[in-house]
């Protein structure tokens, strides 16, 4: 039986000036936002703790009731928002 013509694929070739100029990039975060980052995410977490175990006593987070519950999430979601940009 004859064996079949294999194609030859060109080679990929990148057509110059197709290149953005923004896609360089950026070099790693500085340790002082990777701080931020995962100090915001502390701060959420803590305040959800200290709800859950002490709200009786403090009045003031008391009176906030169920906000709390955003204020503590809410922290937690900028510190996870912050993650998208960490590099």
């Amino acid at each position: 039986m004859p064996k079949s013509k294999v194609r030859k694929k060109k080679d990929y070739v990148i057509a110059p000036g197709t290149r953005t100029p923004g896609s360089v990039k950026a070099g790693p975060s500085s340790p002082f936002y990777v701080a931020v980052m995962l100090g915001f995410m502390l701060v959420g977490l803590l305040w959800l703790l200290v709800y859950y175990l002490a709200a009786e006593d403090i009045s003031w987070m008391n009176n906030l009731g169920a906000w709390n519950f955003l204020i503590g999430f809410g922290f937690m979601v900028v510190g996870l928002v912050m993650t998208m940009r960490w590099r």
